[in-house]
């Protein structure tokens, strides 16, 4: 087993243990195993990093080994680039989430943190698959943790948020296994996704194929007008959940375009260019403006959440390296911003138990030192230089008018918008005097959430100070998707 696969397996196997082993009455002992196994599980994804080759875009830590082989399945995986970056995110999020929920989930601890770490595993599965099945089981199994953390620990209206997750998302997919089939027959039974690259299909197929794959991806991202289970999602889920959801699992869609649609379609990419771009501007900018009028704290970064990746779909689908390399930066900062900016929320919640803005105000004056991270998240999520929030929309932005003037004026209003909104909710909760006696009695951050918090900052501010050691893990592979892309297959 290679390193890769160890970082795949190694959650999944500490969950499962979590699941058999653990009990209520060992929550201690439970959460102590979660910890080091979720720090073990980022520790040997590091190795990784250490071991990248920069300057090609060659899959690396490749590993294939015969899986259905009446079928010709390969358990085939590795890492370019484009996937590379998402593997660490992933263990890093699982880190903060263990941390989050130390104290805060008292009940069925061992499948609430088994789930999380089995979830871990399956979406590191999922930016490492090079085989299609493989890549198409991992992708629906993140499903089923997912469902159940919301389903189980989740607000009043978990049941209906859960459902809605599940069937809005596997929908979406049984159009995705369709194109997999399709292409299967088409390459004399391979499921090998390089293989499918390099397949001449005709202008009709490949657009058939697009769509299909842009009814499981876009859901996934979300793109307009197929987000609207997200906002009901976050409400529901518990923190973690709204932290993992926003960090890792709206990335596995803006994922399969970059692995699926652009390199097996490339014709009816650049054919209905237009309309991705127009459904990422009116996420952009439409749900931007929605995010301002929003009550509830979640649903406003919920909504937050759906206008940053419309910046990233808008970025790949402009086909320039500043575009495609800025989305996939901003999906990063996306990863430790919006999972920040949920977990603050927590921190609130556990405290006063109301999500509504006009439950607060005045809690700098209580938790000075828990609102000086959450005023650094805040900018981060407007797009404050020396953040992360601020490199991949201004490289996006720059992609875009390098295509485009009218397209850059007009993807630049979202950092105007997301000031408005994030700035707004941000007065309302922390500044001013005390605005009743919930926020009088408030306590300042324990020491785990000062870890928990701290971690995420220096994330945000590494990134947004020193983006390079991100950019250049990507360049080569997304010059050779880009090189891809421009050759016409029907040429």
């Amino acid at each position: 087993m290679g390193l890769l696969s160890l970082a795949i397996w190694m959650p999944i196997a500490i969950g499962v243990l979590l699941l058999v082993l653990g009990r209520d009455d060992q929550a201690r002992v439970v959460r102590w195993v979660a910890l080091v196994g979720a720090t073990a599980s980022f520790l040997v994804t590091l190795p990784l990093y250490t071991g990248f080759k920069l300057g090609t875009a060659a899959m690396q830590f490749v590993e294939k080994m015969p899986w259905m082989e009446r079928f010709n399945v390969h358990y085939h995986v590795g890492l370019d680039g484009i996937s590379f970056w998402f593997v660490l995110l992933t263990a890093f999020i699982t880190i903060i989430v263990v941390i989050a929920a130390w104290e805060v989930i008292t009940s069925r601890v061992n499948q609430y943190m088994g789930a999380f770490l089995i979830l871990s595993g399956l979406m590191i599965g999922v930016f490492s698959a090079l085989d299609g099945v493989l890549f198409y089981v991992f992708f629906e199994a993140t499903l089923i943790p997912m469902y159940l953390i919301i389903g189980i620990w989740g607000g009043p209206n978990k049941i209906y948020a859960a459902f809605k997750f599940f069937l809005y998302t596997l929908l979406g997919s049984l159009l995705l296994l369709i194109a997999l089939i399709f292409l299967y027959t088409k390459s004399g039974g391979s499921f090998d996704i390089a293989t499918w690259h390099a397949l001449p299909l005709d202008s009709s197929t490949q657009t058939l194929i697009f769509f299909a794959f842009f009814a499981a991806f876009a859901v996934k991202v979300p793109m307009w007008p197929v987000h609207t289970w997200l906002p009901d999602v976050h409400v529901e889920a518990p923190t973690g959940g709204s932290a993992v959801l926003a960090a890792i699992m709206l990335k596995l869609g803006a994922y399969g375009f970059l692995r699926f649609s652009m390199p097996i379609a490339p014709d009816a990419a650049r054919e209905w260019a237009w309309l991705m771009i127009a459904l990422s501007l009116i996420a952009v900018i439409y749900v931007g403006l929605v995010a301002m009028v929003q009550q509830d704290m979640k649903k406003l970064v919920a909504y937050s959440s759906v206008a940053h990746m419309g910046f990233v779909t808008l970025g790949f689908f402009i086909f320039n390296d500043l575009g495609v390399a800025g989305g996939l930066v901003q999906m990063i900062a996306h990863g430790f911003v919006s999972g920040a900016m949920f977990l603050c929320i927590g921190v609130l919640y556990d405290r006063v138990h109301s999500r509504e803005i006009a439950s607060y105000g005045g809690v700098i004056n209580t938790m000075p030192k828990f609102t000086a991270f959450a005023l650094l998240f805040a900018m981060a999520n407007c797009g404050l230089p020396a953040t992360a929030g601020f490199v991949g929309e201004w490289m996006v932005i720059l992609g875009a008018i390098k295509a485009n003037f009218w397209l850059g004026l007009a993807a630049s209003t979202a950092l105007i918008f997301g000031a408005a909104y994030t700035l707004w909710m941000f007065k309302r909760v922390y500044l001013g005097p005390v605005a009743n006696e919930d926020v009088k009695g408030l306590e300042d951050i324990n020491s785990r959430e000062f870890l928990m918090l701290t971690l995420l900052a220096i994330a945000v501010l590494w990134m947004g100070v020193h983006p390079k050691p991100f950019t250049d893990v990507m360049d080569s592979s997304v010059a050779e998707l880009l090189k891809h892309v421009a050759q016409s297959k029907l040429n």
